[in-house]
């Protein structure tokens, strides 16, 4: 397995009442497909700053190349502060300017996205015209492209949301932002049939929608499929998503059906939930431990 994906947007600190600790969507999902040895990449930018520099050497220690974060002279590193108030549900107060919205257009981030098997954005680095107009260049020459909506208010229009729709091969988003796309154009109603308007409306490849403590469920080509969650007890939520987008991706590189992949992601997801922290250290072999083991108990209910 030699695939590359190149995930693209902001790197920042999650500043929490007591810590600081490395974010940021992208960040975390290229984090978690190291762990699964899958060969991954992140285009970013940070300040020169001393919190960069931390950022830089965190991205080190994680495997994570370097080479496609630039560092700029003109604004301070990413913060956003986290309100852990609702242990499921942590929202964000996100800083804004910083050095991420200002994310260059380079040849060697051409290059490199053109040779990668998958593209994975978000709409938050959307948010400024600088590092928008970067993404919208490098979708023109990505192959496989991978949106994870992440919608985070006030940082984003409905126009722009569209557009990255458009352009995407794979969404990925959660039952409440679904709700908010499909109030766009018609009146939500049951999972399976807005799932499907979606896909339709948008031309999409495949539709996945996390759904919390519920799992997840999914459509593409193949059919519609629905994984049950794993009952655990939660630290917190923070990097769930991305972790279960990256085993996603992995299982999916490994010719995996929809049906295993998405109990997998889902089993890897609620395993970080257990864990404090974004981009807790696991195997794949961890995951189909932790997986095996909750099937074993909910089979001897």
């Amino acid at each position: 397995m030699n695939s590359t994906i190149t995930c693209f947007g902001e790197i920042l600190w999650d500043v929490l009442p007591t810590s600081k600790q490395p974010g940021g969507a992208p960040m975390n999902v290229a984090a978690d497909l190291r762990n699964f040895g899958v060969n991954a990449q992140l285009i970013s930018r940070v300040g020169s700053d001393e919190l960069g520099k931390e950022l830089l050497q965190f991205l080190a220690q994680k495997g994570i190349p370097t080479e496609l974060v630039q560092t700029g002279q003109s604004h301070l590193t990413g913060v956003a502060k986290a309100n852990l108030s609702d242990s499921n549900e942590v929202t964000y107060k996100i800083v804004q300017p910083v050095a991420w919205d200002y994310i260059q257009a380079e040849l060697h981030l051409t290059k490199a996205v053109e040779a990668s098997d998958f593209f994975v954005y978000g709409s938050l680095a959307a948010r400024s015209p600088q590092t928008r107009q970067t993404l919208l260049a490098l979708l023109d020459v990505a192959q496989q492209k991978v949106f994870d909506v992440n919608l985070r208010a006030p940082h984003y229009e409905r126009d722009l949301v569209e557009e990255l729709l458009h352009r995407a091969n794979m969404v990925k988003l959660n039952e409440h932002e679904l709700a908010e796309l499909a109030g766009w154009y018609a009146e939500p109603g049951e999972l399976r049939p807005t799932m499907q308007q979606l896909r339709e409306r948008y031309n999409l490849k495949t539709l996945c929608v996390t759904l919390g403590e519920k799992g997840a469920a999914l459509l593409d080509e193949t059919g519609f499929v629905q994984q049950p969650g794993f009952p655990v007890t939660v630290a917190d939520t923070i990097g769930s998503g991305d972790a279960f987008l990256a085993a996603y991706l992995y299982k999916t590189i490994r010719g995996e059906s929809a049906r295993n992949a998405l109990a997998f992601a889902c089993a890897t997801g609620a395993y970080v939930a257990t864990r404090p922290g974004a981009t807790p250290l696991f195997t794949e072999e961890k995951i189909q431990s932790f997986q095996a083991m909750a099937l074993l108990v909910d089979s001897n209910k």
